[in-house]
Order: C-alpha cells, then structure tokens, then sequence
C-alpha cells in the first residue's frame, strides 16, 4: 500500500528520494488503535505528536453541558496534534471513526523536519495553512449554506482530500460516519440530517452505503454546493506509488 502521508505531502512539494526515504523510516512503526477511541482528550500534554497513516479520526469539542461539535476530519496522512509541538496542550480532543494504524513520532524528529529539511518543513507549513483554511470554509458552510449544500460540499472536499492520498476509485471513497456524527459537524438534528441525505439520494447526486460514499458525478455535486477547491491549495498531483 502506497503511504499517504508521502503522498499528502507531494501534494504541496516535490519531494526527493532522500526525503521520501526519510519520511518511509519515520512512520514504519504504527500503533493498532480500536474505532470509536479517544487518541487525545482537550487538556492533554502528549509526549509524541501523532500521524493517522490508515483509517478516520475526528476533532472535537464538548460544550459543558456536553454537547459534541465535531470540526475537522481526519483521514490517511493527517497529523491529530502537530501543533502540540510548540504548544504543548491540546486545546481539543481526537477520537477515531474506524480502526487506525497511527504513528508516534517524537519531538526530536520535528525538529530534525524542521532544522534539517526545508521542502518537508515547507510541505508541513502548507498543511497547517489549508487546515486554516479549511476551518474558514467549514464556518462559511456552517453560517451561509442550506442542509443539504452543507453536507454536499464537505463530501466534496474530502472527495479531493481522499483522492489526493490516492483513495477515491470512480468517485467511490470510504467514510465510516454516522448520521449523528454528520448532525454533531453541520449543527443539524438528526432528523434534519436524514432528510438531507435523502434529497441528496433522490436527486441522484450522493449515496451513502456500507461507510462508503458514492458520488455519481462528481462535477454535477461540485456545481450544486457551490464548491471551490481553490482553499484546499494543492500544487502538485499526488504520485501514483508513493
């Protein structure tokens, strides 16, 4: 299997052989982590940053009254906490979708990246702008658009995310959330969620089956939730093989 994390990064820079080695023996080793587990819980102080090569995760937040919002995605090649590094603290919790292989790295191989590798540092930097960026589009999406353009458009964006880790097969990509996971990310009762999806179904334009999303055509659901890729900034097509 190709490792996304090589393929997410050469989605933003070139990467060279020696790099490509590099990053190869730094997540050779993974830990098996069970679905539906929290990886790091808000107030944390983890002792290694953490790098999803295989499987989901999510971001979230608890209210005090205990309600979940779910703002970020996770998927192959994803950091949960690299920010850590600089702030020690988590300042939200990470819990898997599906079961994962997760990598551990420790603060010295940050700082090798950061001290000894300028196009990996680079590639790094750029992830941590698009998460920016991608937060910025989900308040849009959360503020501006209608139940079914919101759920629409974020299948969109990970369709591109998938596809760039080199995991989308005719417009097919796996997606192990619930319908009250999808309510807890677009601030919708589940209800409302379901009827979404259902108006999506009958148009012919999305179907959920099996943890997988199939998008008919992808290009008609683009048009139908507005959807730019332009935030998303990716530079290259990822490498097959990588």
């Amino acid at each position: 299997m190709s490792n996304a994390f090589i393929r997410k990064l050469s989605a933003f820079e070139r990467l060279n052989d020696d790099d490509r080695a590099w990053l190869l023996s730094l997540t050779s080793r993974t830990d098996y982590v069970s679905a539906d587990h929290d990886l790091i819980r808000e107030g944390d102080k983890p002792d290694n940053v953490h790098l999803i090569l295989e499987g989901f995760a999510m971001r979230y937040k608890l209210t005090p009254e205990g309600r979940r919002q779910i703002f970020a995605y996770l998927i192959p090649g994803d950091f949960c906490d690299f920010q850590v590094a600089l702030l020690k603290t988590m300042d939200h919790s990470v819990a898997t979708l599906s079961a994962c292989q997760v990598v551990q790295l420790p603060p010295s191989s940050i700082i090798e990246l950061t001290d000894r590798r300028p196009t990996l540092t680079r590639a790094l930097w750029m992830c941590s702008l698009v998460d920016e960026a991608t937060l910025r589009e989900w308040l849009v999406n959360l503020g501006q658009r209608s139940a079914p353009h919101r759920i629409s458009h974020l299948f969109c964006e990970l369709h591109v995310r998938m596809n760039a880790v080199g995991l989308v097969t005719d417009g097919s990509f796996e997606l192990p959330i619930t319908q009250t996971e999808l309510s807890d990310t677009m601030g919708l009762s589940v209800v409302h969620v379901n009827r979404s999806l259902k108006e999506l179904r009958e148009a012919g334009l999305v179907t959920m089956k099996d943890n997988r999303i199939v998008i008919r055509d992808v290009h008609r659901l683009k048009e139908y939730s507005g959807f730019d890729p332009a935030y998303l900034h990716l530079q290259w097509p990822s490498p097959e093989g990588a």
